[in-house]
């Protein structure tokens, strides 16, 4: 499934296969997103050499919206926008955020939903254990 991406570029979840992929589907309105975005910067940052690649999935109808929480909050991630949320229906996505962690191999790991600071450790720890 092709999305369209942060410049233009067409974002497709397939061209990750072969990495170990945390995908986000996040959204302007949603407080913990707020926090969970220097978090993923962070473990894009940490892992990216080691075959991570985080990818945040915007499920706003409005795309100014999500322009406005990215001049906020900066993404060193890939980004892709899904007004549709097609891509949302397609992992069962319940609430905002939501995590899928994906292995080299394509299939979901670990889902999550929500974010709060406490939780990050845990969430490190699936990462770690599933780089290779």
């Amino acid at each position: 499934m092709k999305l369209p991406g942060l410049r233009g570029t067409p974002v497709d979840l397939a061209d990750f296969k072969g990495k170990l992929t945390y995908v986000d589907f996040w959204a302007s309105w949603c407080g913990p997103c707020r926090q969970s975005f220097p978090w993923m910067n962070e473990m894009q940052a940490k892992y990216g050499a080691r075959g991570l690649q985080v990818v945040g999935i915007n499920l706003d109808r409005k795309r100014d919206d999500a322009e406005r929480f990215l001049a906020e909050l900066p993404a060193t991630f890939t980004i892709a926008f899904d007004a549709a949320g097609d891509s949302a229906k397609r992992f069962g996505v319940k609430g905002m955020p939501t995590s899928v962690l994906i292995g080299p191999d394509g299939k979901v790991l670990y889902m999550h939903t929500g974010f709060r600071n406490e939780e990050r450790a845990q969430l490190e720890g699936r990462i770690t254990a599933a780089l290779p």
